[in-house]
């Protein structure tokens, strides 16, 4: 008798792009024999033997269970939306890399039973490809070119290619395609121009570009020699405002002391009073040494044109001459020596 046989078998191997969708297929054909309840389950065969396998869709007595495996959630389903009519295929959306794996199909309606195993791998493309150069763009010397794919499944081959000018590479380039590093040995100016360099896989490509211009050697003695130069201006410039500083630091300083700086070597100022003493001590003494002939024109001096501070006691009145007699002034008072006056009688004679 006839069982229950599963018909897709001509492929078992499947590579796909990160981001793409990709149907597994599992195709089925009945027997009259086969009468117990349809069962169709999707498998993920872990690598290590040690686990159990996991699954991840199953059809059973009418319904779709889709929640035992999360790393698939919401990006799978059967491809029929009823298997019972021999299609129990399953679709993935949006792969992943991680989705990579061993996927089998089991199809079960008692008393037959089979199975299938399909092989999925999951590549990324190239992506984020960067170029480069490293060493000195001189004549003569040797130039390394890299290329190099920050995202990618392996194996990735690198490919260089030259776009300006003649499109062939120069005659001493070294090629790796496994690491994308392009030697140019003993460049001249010939090189120069635009390389571009191509990441591929399995699945797609990527590529970028750089420039090489190749220039004589530079005057590195020149350079230095200008470097020292500016080297010791610069310094001179610095020591210059540096001293000018400290110079104005110092005066402001010396100023600062001067204008606080008491000294005692220095008498203090006279008052308005020791003035007037003196100036009256001084009149006071000349009064002691005048002669009655010269007393006449003392006389007339008026006291009020001493200068007008204040003194400690008030001058005593200036003294009025008798027409016959003149008493002298009390000269004790003033602290003076007394003397006698002479007194001028009506014809002229001193008296």
């Amino acid at each position: 008798t006839r069982s229950l046989t599963i018909t897709s078998v001509d492929q078992s191997t499947f590579e796909k792009a990160q981001g793409e969708k990709v149907t597994l297929p599992c195709t089925f054909e009945l027997s009259e024999e086969d009468e117990g309840p349809l069962d169709i389950e999707w498998v993920l065969i872990p690598t290590d033997n040690q686990k159990k396998e996991q699954i991840i869709i199953m059809y059973s007595v009418d319904r779709v269970y889709n929640h035992y495996y999360a790393g698939l959630t919401g990006r799978m389903q059967f491809t029929n939306l009823d298997p019972r009519s021999g299609d129990g295929s399953l679709d993935i959306l949006n792969l992943k890399a991680a989705d990579t794996g061993t996927y089998q199909c089991k199809v079960k309606k008692a008393p037959g039973v089979q199975s299938r195993k399909i092989q999925l791998t999951v590549f990324v493309k190239p992506a984020r490809t960067k170029c480069s150069i490293e060493g000195s763009q001189e004549i003569g010397k040797d130039v390394t070119l890299k290329c190099v794919s920050q995202e990618g499944s392996p194996l990735l081959s690198y490919d260089w290619k030259r776009v300006s000018g003649t499109q062939n590479l120069p005659a001493t380039s070294v090629l790796n395609k496994n690491t994308g590093e392009l030697l140019l040995k003993n460049a001249s100016r010939e090189y120069s121009g635009t390389y571009n360099c191509v990441a591929s896989n399995r699945v797609g490509t990527d590529e970028c570009s750089v420039e090489l211009n190749v220039t004589p050697p530079i005057n590195t003695a020149g350079i230095i020699i200008g470097a020292i130069i500016g080297t010791l201006l610069g310094l001179s410039v610095l020591c210059s405002i540096i001293f000018c500083l400290c110079k104005k630091h110092k005066e402001k300083k010396y100023e600062k002391e001067v204008h606080h700086d008491i000294r005692e070597d220095v008498p203090p100022p006279k008052s308005r009073s020791s003035t007037a003493r003196s100036y009256i001590g001084s009149n006071r003494s000349s009064l002691g040494s005048m002669s009655p002939s010269n007393m006449e024109g003392y006389t007339k001096t008026p006291y009020s044109q001493v200068p007008s501070e204040d003194f400690e006691r008030a001058p005593a009145p200036t003294p009025a001459f008798a027409p016959s007699k003149v008493a002298a002034p009390n000269l004790s008072r003033m602290g003076a020596v007394p003397v006698m006056i002479p007194a001028q009688s009506k014809d002229g004679s001193i008296v």
